[in-house]
């Protein structure tokens, strides 16, 4: 089946999980996110493997390299032929290719089914297991923000200092509490308005399959992930790109929000009820939000700005924080018939004044009020090899936004896809997030299609291409306007020893230009092209290497052109059974801002990175695990940037002199 696309058991056993998921990702998300959300659960299940015999549909979802039409079908298979009595029944399960089956193995066994009944104290503890992680980071040049003594002046509170605290508490998947820590560069620590402490605290107790009854039940941070995203999915979401798994979406419905990501979670108590066929997840929470509240005595208050990047540096970003009161309510509803499936979901809003859109004509359809209603019906279904889903919701101010969608298994060696969707420009949702080119879910249109070809084992060859319709002005642009986005890449790869991947990307969008022959903006082509070339090699046991070369081209309209290059090679050495270490050495050269190239780097565990290569220079990193003890591992990164005929790196108050910007990171991790 075409989703576990560039996703191999070799793979799995020639590299870490964090470098296969955050490589094959990367483009997808920006720089400093938190995906533990999702590695975590990954590398439990590589130490707990998920029992086949009592894995939801919503546990399945966590290995995020299954479709949902594979996951459909393993479920049927249960349904249908009983418990499974060995792995080897994978095999005879429609749409599971060899290379899904291999990679699966790693995260999956068969058992007998457990729940919490009759559950003792003394056999949690003795079959518990705990996990503290601790980091530390920052940039090692002065920055202009914390130079900065006026008061009177933007400026930054804290020191350059980035900590983060990680507690994991887990009995057999069955309780589980999470507790995360978190302050970045520049804000209080311990004093002014962060007296307390961290600027971010989250926490959660999750119990799982307390009775026949109630599957699940979180109190705390949750995230909610329901259809197609239409309505609300917390957590990473991810789009276009190799990884063609975002096609159609799998929710895990309810669970325990883990992230250091600051936004997007519930903060409340929410269950999952099952009684036979059908599930009912109630949920509610009292969300704490930033930005700009105008408080007034004699008419209501007034919300302009909510922010969602999560720092609170500046005294005007610690002014804003928690200043915005949300109340979250609402229920989904799923009905399982045979291999149909149907949803419903209700969403209420309430805020603590009046959300004020801003003035600006490409805003006259946003959101205006106190409180947002929505209601979503979402559908799937198998039907032989074709896996049909889709979504349609609606925001009581009278907007819709559908999408729709079919994969088809037409050979196993090939699989295509097709989706359409139109969302109306005043659609409104705070929590929606889908398939789409822009970045929120509303003023677009489009069809999104494509297929995956395996002549064999060694070859694989992706396509799609995106062909979207903004009805709407958006930033940037005066007048409705479209688009293409288009991607081919080719792969081979040879057992256990490396692979070799050609992509190219063509992506077409529609921007405002100035020509002097008119008095206002006129909308003009932005054409971007990427090529980029992939090698990776096992010479042994003990080193790997990786290389890439990628070009990029920018063109707009009535501008000059722009070029990038980017060029790095990666070494990793496994020596030591106690000792790993990786390195990188890249050169970088692009004319401007537009040609930017980015490019998933190795770090610490559960850190992301993904650096913007741009300007001229050199950019290396060194990243080393020393594992001290069985229970306690240790690591550090150091990565420089050598930016040429520059006198100073960043912009505004991140603003460092010099032509150098470098970092440091060390992080703990102690189980038991």
């Amino acid at each position: 089946m075409f989703l576990n696309s560039t996703i191999s058991s070799a793979q799995v056993e020639d590299t870490s999980i964090e470098e296969l998921l955050l490589e094959q990702l990367s483009e997808e998300l920006g720089d400093d996110i938190d995906v533990s959300e999702i590695l975590e659960r990954l590398s439990y299940y590589t130490k707990n493997p998920l029992n086949l015999n009592t894995a939801t549909e919503a546990d399945l979802s966590n290995l995020i390299f299954l479709s949902p039409q594979q996951i459909e079908n393993i479920i049927y298979h249960k349904k249908v032929s009983g418990d499974f009595i060995s792995i080897l029944e994978l095999q005879g399960i429609t749409g599971l290719s060899l290379q899904t089956i291999l990679l699966l193995r790693n995260f999956v066994t068969v058992n007998q089914v457990m729940n919490l009944k009759n559950l003792t104290l003394k056999e949690i503890i003795a079959n518990d297991e705990q996990i503290l992680m601790v980091r530390y980071g920052r940039i090692l040049e002065k920055q202009r923000g914390y130079e900065i003594k006026d008061a009177l002046l933007s400026r930054y509170l804290g020191d350059p200092n980035r900590y983060a605290l990680r507690y994991r508490w887990n009995y057999d998947n069955k309780i589980k509490v999470s507790v995360n820590m978190k302050k970045d560069a520049g804000e209080p620590f311990f004093y002014n308005k962060q007296r307390y402490g961290f600027d971010f605290y989250s926490a959660h107790i999750e119990f799982n399959k307390l009775n026949k009854s109630v599957s699940k039940l979180v109190i705390g941070d949750y995230a909610l992930q329901f259809g197609q995203g239409l309505v609300v999915w917390n957590g990473l979401s991810f789009g276009k790109g190799v990884w063609i798994g975002a096609v159609a979406r799998q929710g895990a419905g309810l669970k325990g929000y883990s992230s250091l990501n600051e936004n997007n979670y519930q903060r409340g108590i929410s269950a999952e009820i099952e009684l036979g066929k059908w599930k009912w997840t109630p949920f509610i929470a009292y969300n704490s939000l930033s930005g700009n509240l105008q408080k007034s005595d004699t008419t209501e208050n007034t919300i302009t700005t909510i922010s969602s990047t999560g720092l609170h540096r500046t005294p005007t970003e610690l002014s804003y924080r928690n200043q915005i009161k949300q109340i979250i309510y609402g229920s989904n509803i799923s009905y399982r018939y045979k291999r149909w499936k149907l949803g419903i979901t209700y969403m209420g809003l309430q805020f603590n004044g009046r959300k004020l859109k801003a003035t600006n004509v490409r805003n006259i359809f946003d959101f205006e009020g106190k409180s947002l209603h929505q209601l979503g019906v979402s559908y799937q279904t198998t039907y032989r090899n074709y896996y049909i889903f889709g979504e349609t919701a609606y925001s009581f101010n009278g907007a819709y936004a559908t999408i729709n969608g079919i994969i088809a298994s037409l050979h196993p060696t090939l699989s295509l896809f097709t989706t359409y969707r139109n969302y109306a420009r005043d659609y409104h949702s705070f929590y929606a997030q889908s398939l789409s080119e822009g970045s929120t879910v509303a003023n677009e249109s489009g069809i999104y299609a494509g297929f995956v070809l395996h002549p064999n084992r060694k070859i694989e060859w992706v396509n799609y291409v995106d062909i979207f319709r903004f009805p709407w002005l958006k930033f940037r642009v005066d007048a409705p306007s479209q688009g293409t986005d288009f991607l081919s890449q080719l792969t081979y790869s040879w057992y256990k020893k490396g692979k070799i991947a050609i992509r190219y990307r063509h992506r077409l969008r529609q921007e405002n230009i100035n020509l002097p022959q008119f008095n206002t903006n006129v909308l003009g082509d932005i054409n971007r092209n990427q090529l980029r070339f992939d090698y990776q090699y096992r010479w042994n046991d003990t080193w790997n290497m990786r290389s890439r070369i990628e070009l990029a081209l920018f063109n707009k309209e009535a501008n000059d052109p722009s070029k990038g290059l980017l060029v790095y090679q990666d070494i990793f050495w496994k020596g030591l059974r106690k000792l790993q270490l990786n390195t990188r050495v890249a050169y970088f050269n692009t004319t401007d801002f537009n040609s930017r190239i980015f490019a998933f780097e190795n770090d610490v565990l559960y850190a992301s990175s993904f650096p913007i290569y741009y300007d001229k220079g050199y950019r290396t990193y060194l990243n080393i695990r020393w594992r001290i003890a069985k229970a306690l591992d240790f690591w550090t990164r150091y990565a420089l940037t050598y930016y040429i005929n520059r006198e100073s790196v960043g912009s505004g108050l991140d603003v460092s002199n010099g032509n150098i910007r470098s970092d440091i990171k060390f992080q703990m991790r102690w189980q038991w």
